[in-house]
């Protein structure tokens, strides 16, 4: 499967700050726990890669995942372009994958709730999902119709999962390859076509 946005669309995502979840190594999909100090640094470092990248209150589409986080970060961002913290729209197809049980915990602990569940979705991120959550493939239909449904060029606020993937299907990637992707913060990825060019401070 690929993904190509509509022609003369450009996309500009982001991943939200660093979050506590984030800092101490647990999964985190819808539940929320706020950005560290050094995810607000991130936060600031995206705005300001925006305002080199469109300049001062840029004539863009502002568009977060409904999660705390992403609508924190793209608060910030927006400060930073000129613009009022505010104005912007939430898609509930930009939130992080559905991590079910596994939600808050650390890898030893979703493994040591089922070994047997915990392998056989390591070995195939794409089909099987999380217990009471989400497999890849649901995340990537849900992600690519938002991008298909894109009509003006974009500044998005997404999730860690959710980006990766969206930056395998731009490139055409397997699932595994997808997987093996980082997931940075602090970073811009400006998207033209299904050509992903990483932007950083």
């Amino acid at each position: 499967m690929s993904l190509e946005l509509r022609p003369g669309i450009t996309l500009y995502l982001s991943r939200h700050g660093q979050t506590v979840a984030n800092e101490e190594k647990r999964f985190s999909g819808k539940r929320d726990t706020p950005l560290t100090e050094l995810g607000l640094r991130q936060v600031h470092d995206v705005g300001r890669i925006m305002v080199r990248a469109v300049g001062k209150r840029p004539a863009l589409d502002f568009v977060a995942s409904p999660l705390a986080r992403a609508q924190r970060t793209m608060e910030v961002v927006r400060g930073e372009l000129g613009l009022p913290p505010d104005g912007f729209a939430t898609d509930a197809r930009l939130q992080e994958i559905d991590l079910g049980d596994w939600d808050q915990l650390t890898d030893d602990e979703a493994r040591a709730l089922d070994p047997a569940k915990f392998a056989e979705r390591g070995n195939d991120k794409w089909h099987v999902r999380v217990p009471n959550g989400e497999n890849y493939e649901e995340v990537a239909a849900r992600a690519s119709d938002w991008v298909q449904s894109l009509t003006a060029d974009t500044f998005a606020v997404s999730h860690g999962a959710v980006i990766r993937i969206l930056r395998g299907l731009f490139g055409g990637l397997g699932w595994q390859a997808m997987s093996a992707l980082d997931e940075p913060q602090g970073v811009v990825f400006y998207i033209k076509g299904s050509q992903v060019v990483r932007l950083d401070p």
